[in-house]
């Protein structure tokens, strides 16, 4: 009985973390395509996305999880668009 109540409070709690982080993104996100502010590291969401995808494909293969997946493909999503929007300002 508490040992369900605990469970379902941990999903909830992991789904708020990846909303969470979704909210976190919107800043760099905002300042890098509307004020095309040079605002993130180019060599540190290169390494975040490339984890982000190595867990995405865990999540897929592996875990088989669908909470998980929706988690961890918004985070490979928002390091993905950080990403290219600071390569895109570092070219122009």
């Amino acid at each position: 009985m508490i040992s369900d109540i605990l469970l379902k409070l941990l999903i909830l709690a992991y789904a708020g973390v990846g909303v969470a982080n979704i909210v976190a993104f919107w800043p760099t996100i905002k300042d890098l395509y509307f004020h095309k502010k040079k605002s993130a590291n180019i060599h540190s969401y290169l390494i975040w996305t490339i984890c982000g995808a190595i867990a995405f494909l865990y999540g897929v293969f592996v875990l088989q999880d669908t909470l998980y997946l929706i988690i961890s493909g918004a985070n490979l999503i928002c390091c993905a668009l950080i990403l290219f929007l600071s390569i895109g300002l570092k070219k122009k």
